[in-house]
């Protein structure tokens, strides 16, 4: 028997998907959760064989629950049910732990296999969920340190390929030198180089110089 625990905080919607797992056969409803902070709670406490996760709660949101069931109890078997599909929700809760994805337009009979699917060691992700990450997947492979850089980052990259300090660059740019300081650190974050020398090389390497 597959124990399910589901964190939602609408009622409606707890009442529906407990009400459909509870005639299928091979599965329990063994705890509900109105909000991130409650399900945290039970899940560590029930150790269900499935979580059904809502992102967007008030509190603790269902990103935030899942790094925190996934850092005390990282075999958890997470499946986001959303509404929402934005990357800055998708990304995150998959990056988390979370195992698999659905939308709240999917069937009843669709949460209830992928559950099924989870607990047997699947992942099951909405098609549009694996075509945002395909996209993701191939923007990473193609997109190259430097073009992460901000508009005033690659400029003060290029004028310290002049040789000059950050003072001057502060003085040129009318900034202040803490500014400059922080700029560069970035830069030298984005470019995954220890020093500013390396900063140059790579800047002449890659022809951003003027």
């Amino acid at each position: 028997m597959i124990s399910v625990l589901l964190i939602d905080d609408h009622e409606m919607v707890r009442m529906g998907v407990s009400t459909y797992l509870s005639l299928q056969t091979d599965m329990t409803v063994v705890g509900e959760a109105e909000n991130g902070e409650k399900g945290i709670e039970l899940a560590l406490s029930l150790r269900p064989d499935i979580i059904l996760m809502d992102l967007v709660m008030d509190g603790i949101d269902g990103i935030e629950a899942t790094k925190e069931i996934m850092k005390q109890w990282p075999s958890a078997k997470i499946i986001v049910v959303t509404s929402f599909l934005d990357d800055e929700k998708l990304y995150p809760v998959i990056e988390a732990g979370a195992t698999s994805y659905l939308l709240k337009t999917s069937r009843a009979s669709d949460i209830a296999d992928a559950i099924r699917a989870t607990y047997n060691g699947e992942s099951v992700l909405e098609p549009k969920v694996t075509g945002k990450m395909m996209n993701m997947m191939r923007n990473k492979n193609t997109t190259l340190p430097h073009e992460e850089l901000t508009e005033r980052e690659l400029e003060i990259l290029l004028l310290m390929t002049e040789g000059k300090s950050n003072q001057e660059i502060a003085d040129e740019l009318f900034i202040a030198l803490k500014t400059v300081k922080t700029h560069v650190s970035n830069i030298l974050s984005k470019l995954d180089v220890s020093d500013r020398t390396q900063a140059v090389i790579y800047a002449f390497r890659h022809e951003l110089t003027n």
